[in-house]
């Protein structure tokens, strides 16, 4: 198998070697160490859009991807290495690790930049306009890939239910996104309390700690039925 880990927080360390490191990179790590002690010989790439983020999208973008491949010209496929590298990877990869911290209720720039280079017509979404009652098709659909996204939050109660759930943009944009391109197997975690430190923020990061671990174990096992079938 391969996995890709994709790492979106503007902090460089992970909160277990840094007193202000990223929650975020110390679960990716977590998950993706525990993952290949289980299955030393599966294919782990990096991705750290946090410290490299992709270009956002631009008019000259806009103008190459709605060009037809075969009437591009040489600079529109320059403008669009970029976003064919990212798409690559993804279109490779049978599981995804996002680390997505909460910025202002919502996802960072930077992996809204990465979603913006990989959500592209005719390489991980199909539009016909025969079909006016549903004009789009999933290109990822059918892959059998999986999305995991660990998240932080300062605050508390942005889950399901949460007494500030509404204002939860991260989740829920992000599983809808891969959904559109047809990767539809979504698992979350999330540490909480950031903003408040103390014993609520270590016991928060010590139960998403075993919830990395419990889905590591559960995908893993899942993993090794699916080949064995």
């Amino acid at each position: 198998m391969k996995l890709l880990r994709i790492d979106s927080s503007a902090r460089s360390q992970a909160s277990d070697r840094s007193s202000r490191g990223s929650h975020t990179r110390r679960l990716t790590e977590r998950f993706t160490r525990r993952w290949l002690r289980q299955r030393p010989n599966d294919v782990l790439i990096s991705r750290d859009i946090g410290l490299s983020p992709p270009h956002p999208v631009a008019e000259k973008w806009i103008g190459a991807a709605f060009t037809k491949p075969e009437q591009r010209e040489p600079w529109m496929s320059e403008t669009l290495a970029e976003s064919d590298t990212l798409i690559n990877e993804l279109i490779a990869a049978d599981l995804v690790v996002a680390g997505v911290p909460m910025y202002n209720f919502g996802m960072p720039a930077q992996f809204k930049a990465y979603i913006d280079n990989v959500v592209r017509v005719g390489r991980t979404f199909g539009f016909d306009r025969s079909r006016p009652d549903d004009p789009y098709t999933p290109l990822l659909a059918g892959m059998d890939k999986r999305l995991v996204l660990f998240s932080s939050r300062g605050d508390y109660g942005y889950d399901p239910g949460g007494r500030i759930a509404h204002i939860n943009h991260v989740e829920g944009a992000i599983r809808d996104v891969f959904a559109f391109l047809g990767v539809t197997a979504f698992h979350s975690v999330a540490v909480e309390y950031d903003e408040f430190g103390g014993d609520r923020l270590q016991a928060s990061i010590a139960a998403a700690e075993r919830a990395v671990d419990e889905l590591v174990d559960r995908l893993v096992e899942e993993a090794e039925q699916r080949q064995a079938a």
